[in-house]
């Protein structure tokens, strides 16, 4: 059973789409990173840090499925980091509202014990500093570490960033981000350039329309799947980072190849993500809903053809 250290955020959010509003509800990107890595039968621990007004029926959910909160630092006299937001009617688009650090201001994070060997590393969102010294802790190098970042560190804290990505062996960013690093409009040109600062693989975001890997030369395309439904995308990107680094720590395969299939598991698994509020739909997800989906997703991208 492979081991996978997820870490970030578990947080409360207040979310407003075009369907309607919420109070605050469990979010955060390693709740989403680890309900999502928790289908793939893996030991799992999130790090990361709550306030005393953090319910502990939450920390159970987490449990539940599986995930290690020895992890999870609980500061009784602090407040949970808050993040409030509201959608555009393409929801693709958004406002931030609110955001409060509380807690998340002065984390710093603790890798349990028996997680330091971990194969895989799943590096959610949140201070290049912070995330570099979560690696510092780990007494082997692992198999693969992940990064997920964001333009707002791009903006405040770039060489900092600049120095974590060179430690990487995968970074989940989206299109914007792509090109706000990069200078470069082409995706394509923008990857290669993200590969010279150190990841051997990128893997490019593009909401409704899927997910790109690039690898070297290798280009593979991931469509999203088209849904009747999409109430909320919050987490829908930690959702698909938690499938693929799940997938991967499962399978203990870092191949080009086999990375397909990560993103393929990642997208299927965030097309659930966004069917309902917060964590709501990933908190009752079957494996059979999974595999039935994996089975359209499939469909969806096979065909033949007969080339002259």
């Amino acid at each position: 059973m492979g081991k996978l250290v997820i870490v970030g955020t578990v947080a409360f959010d207040a979310i407003e789409t075009p369907f309607g509003k919420t109070d605050k509800i469990l979010g955060g990107a390693a709740t989403y990173i680890g309900l999502a890595a928790s289908h793939f039968n893996i030991d799992a621990a999130a790090v990361s840090v709550v306030g005393g007004d953090f319910p502990q029926k939450y920390l159970d959910l987490l449990s539940d499925n599986k995930i290690d909160v020895s992890g999870i630092e609980v500061v009784n006299e602090g407040k949970t980091f808050f993040w409030s937001g509201r959608y555009h009617n393409d929801m693709n688009s958004r406002d931030t509202l609110t955001t409060e650090l509380n807690t998340l201001a002065d984390f710093k994070p603790v890798v349990p014990e028996d997680y330091k060997d971990a194969e895989v590393v799943m590096l959610g969102n949140l201070h290049p500093l912070v995330q570099s010294s979560v690696l510092d802790q780990m007494t082997k190098k692992p198999k693969m570490v992940v990064l997920d970042t964001m333009n707002f560190w791009m903006d405040c804290a770039l060489e900092d960033l600049l120095n974590i990505i060179k430690r990487v062996n995968v970074i989940t960013i989206n299109d914007e981000e792509a090109r706000q690093l990069t200078g470069e409009y082409s995706l394509v040109v923008a990857a290669r350039k993200i590969h010279e600062m150190g990841p051997q693989y990128v893997v490019i975001k593009k909401g409704e329309h899927g997910a790109l890997l690039f690898h070297n030369d290798h280009v593979f395309y991931a469509p999203a799947l088209p849904l009747e439904e999409v109430f909320d995308p919050t987490g829908a990107g930690d959702t698909f980072a938690g499938g693929f680094a799940g997938y991967i720590a499962k399978t203990d395969d870092v191949s080009f190849e086999n990375m397909k299939n990560a993103v393929i598991y990642g997208s299927t698994l965030a097309s659930f993500c966004v069917e309902k509020f917060g964590t709501e739909r990933m908190q009752n997800l079957s494996h059979d809903e999974v595999h039935k989906r994996l089975l359209q997703f499939k469909q969806l991208t096979q065909f033949e053809i007969e080339l002259g």
